[in-house]
């Protein structure tokens, strides 16, 4: 599952590209996918890198793979081990919410981008994501969860002050919102809940099977439920 619109990023080869805060490895894996690049996937948790690691490989046996270099590092994304003007793109998807001082993450961000090249970001939307502290403490005050909501205009600021241009937007997994919702109203550690775990099986069907009807249906409302926000930045 993507969030970060890949067609929309003029990616050439030999470009240096760092996803940071990768996860398990989503957006490392489509960053392999493209001819000669030279990828590195960073993560805080380690056994988010293990994942990533896992998955590549079975890319790789699949001959899905087309990059020319991929590195796996643990870092903290305040204190990246970079010099400065070092990536062609840079991604930072659904990241700067769990971080206490997001000013020097995007300041981080920023330095190691080369002038004129792209940082893609995505955070939780405001409005779907106040619905999900309205209806549940826990979602707000897990472990290495979300610290904050970002306001979009706010967050274009606050980027941009550290010499970035704003560029252009788009919202992503409208069906997803709904079952956040769902899921902090049953409770997010519940196990049992029938509503919960059928809308998680159509999630998972999307995922996996990427059926047109529900492709149609999450790019219908995208704009209006779109749970996740994307932003796209220039160097200046």
């Amino acid at each position: 599952m993507l969030t970060i619109d890949f067609d929309k990023l003029s990616i050439r080869p030999g470009d240096r590209i760092l996803d940071i805060g990768c996860g398990e490895g989503r957006h490392t894996i489509e960053a392999c996918r493209i001819k000669d690049t030279c990828c590195v996937g960073a993560d805080f948790i380690f056994d988010n890198l293990i994942e990533t690691r896992k998955k590549l490989e079975f890319h790789q046996e699949l001959n899905d793979l087309s990059c020319r270099t991929i590195d796996l590092s643990c870092m903290d994304v305040t204190r990246l081990p970079f010099k400065d003007d070092s990536f062609d793109l840079v991604i930072c998807s659904e990241v700067l919410e769990h971080i206490l001082d997001d000013r020097k993450a995007v300041s981080e961000l920023i330095r190691i981008l080369k002038p004129g090249k792209t940082l893609a970001v995505s955070i939780p939307r405001f409005w779907p994501e106040k619905i999900c502290w309205r209806l549940s403490h826990e979602y707000s005050n897990s472990p290495m969860g979300h610290i904050r909501i970002y306001k979009k205009t706010g967050l274009i600021k606050a980027i941009e002050s550290f010499g970035a241009i704003f560029r252009f937007s788009h919202y992503a997994h409208s069906l997803h919102a709904p079952f956040w919702w769902l899921k902090c109203l049953k409770g997010l550690e519940r196990k049992d809940s029938t509503s919960v775990n059928l809308y998680h099986r159509l999630l998972v069907w999307d995922l996996m099977d990427h059926p047109p009807l529900t492709r149609f249906i999450d790019r219908l409302f995208n704009p209006i439920l779109g749970k996740s926000l994307v932003l796209y930045f220039k160097k200046t």
